[in-house]
């Protein structure tokens, strides 16, 4: 594998922490500031939101430059957003720096993946893809419960300063040694925009936000409920979360490898599973063992939709799925914005700090009801399905479109649809 993958494996790394880290920081940010716990949840929010925004837009004005300048200037907005975030004199400052900072990430990681494909032979391609989101999955085992420590036993403020380093140093990777690639071609806004009548696409989607977001209305105020409801101390938090990316990667794992198989059954399991999870949480959470496990569940569980659900869209985006892919990174981040916020009010209610675990059983609930609906649909339109250009899903990658086409499938282009994918 060539060291620029390392670049963006480093890219990468720094993306995934900060974006979760600020969950074990909440309790001491909202502190400094002043500001209610629910208040210093639109930090997740508005991270969320600013990747809902940034992933199409950016994918979008990406296409104007060179594949290495642009993940350059990523990398650019990430530092500046966690310099800005480190250094901020109010809350309101802090907030802008978070959406700065997730312009970047869902263009990242796509165009990211485009790269790092075309670094190796065909047949190596899903092994340089996994090599890049080797860098999230890492940050979310060893990045965020390490930058929690560092912000617990130094100030939060050198957490983001340290990613801010990170930032930089993916930054001159990229820039020493990612190869000059051309500026892609063929690509019309027109074509993908049309992705989006299809139903199925937009039900996709709607599982998208629901049922990630179940996993955020539970994880987002994780803190303030080990603490004060389960009797953990500050410092345990930073191991809570390590069990969460424990759990990250383990779901990542399994629907990495059963999307192909049996994507819709999957995503069947991990749903409903989700929702029995974080219904139970809600009681879980008085005891420390219990909710240790819980929280290990709700990582593996929650993760496991990731892959199918990002192959739902990939397959049903037939023919034009590189914008619906994009908007399905920021659905994920919407989901996460909704369920912080929803979270947030049932805490200020006054429901308490495992409320919000109900908030994400429903959610969850909901995805399941979608994921249930689509199939139904899918069963009983088969042909206005197929016309809408996006056919049955397929165990095979692209799978209707080449039955229909009875193209042949290019070397390890089987492979990189098990690759699992990270909003």
């Amino acid at each position: 594998m060539p060291l620029a993958l390392l670049a963006l494996a480093v890219g990468a790394f720094g993306i995934g922490t900060t974006e979760f880290v600020v969950m074990g920081l909440l309790p001491d940010i909202a502190g400094d500031y002043g500001v209610s716990i629910p208040t210093a949840g639109l930090l997740v929010t508005g991270y969320a939101l600013g990747v809902v925004i940034g992933a199409p837009l950016l994918t979008i004005l990406g296409n104007k430059v060179s594949r290495k300048r642009m993940l350059m200037l990523l990398m650019g907005l990430f530092v500046a957003g966690n310099v800005l975030s480190a250094v901020a004199p109010s809350f309101g400052v802090m907030v802008t720096g978070r959406v700065i900072a997730s312009l970047a990430h869902g263009s990242f990681f796509g165009i990211g993946s485009v790269v790092a494909a075309g670094l190796v032979a065909p047949d190596k391609k899903a092994g340089a893809i996994a090599t890049m989101f080797t860098g999230l999955t890492v940050a979310n085992i060893v990045g965020v419960p390490l930058g929690t420590f560092i912000g617990q036993a130094v100030g939060w403020r050198t957490t983001f300063a340290v990613v801010a380093a990170l930032g930089v140093l993916g930054l001159l990777g990229i820039a020493k040694l990612v190869p000059a690639m051309p500026r892609p071609e063929g690509t019309h806004l027109r074509r993908e925009l049309t992705a989006f009548r299809n139903p199925q696409v937009l039900l996709a989607m709607a599982m998208t936000v629901l049922g990630f977001g179940g996993v955020f209305a539970a994880i987002t105020y994780i803190a303030p409920m080990m603490t004060e409801v389960a009797g953990y101390s500050d410092g345990a938090v930073t191991w809570l979360l390590v069990l969460f990316g424990v759990g990250m990667f383990l779901g990542n794992l399994i629907g990495g490898r059963y999307a192909d198989r049996a994507l819709m059954p999957l995503l069947y399991t991990a749903l409903g599973g989700l929702a029995v999870v974080l219904a139970l949480f809600t009681v879980l959470a008085h005891q420390k063992i219990l909710a240790a496990v819980a929280i290990l569940l709700v990582g593996a569980l929650g993760f496991a939709t990731v892959p199918p659900l990002q192959k739902r869209v990939l397959d049903q985006a037939h023919g034009a799925p590189t914008l619906a892919s994009a908007v399905n990174i920021g659905a994920f981040n919407l989901g996460n914005a909704l369920a912080a916020w929803l979270g947030g009010l049932v805490i200020a209610a006054g429901f308490g700090y495992t409320a919000p675990n109900w908030v994400g059983a429903l959610l969850a609930a909901a995805a399941l009801g979608l994921a249930l609906w689509s199939a139904a649909l899918e069963r009983r339109a088969p042909a206005t399905t197929e016309a809408l250009g996006s056919g049955p899903v397929s165990a095979e990658p692209n799978g209707s479109a080449d039955a229909a086409a009875g193209s042949a499938r290019t070397p390890g282009s089987e492979a990189a649809t098990r690759v699992p994918v990270r909003r």
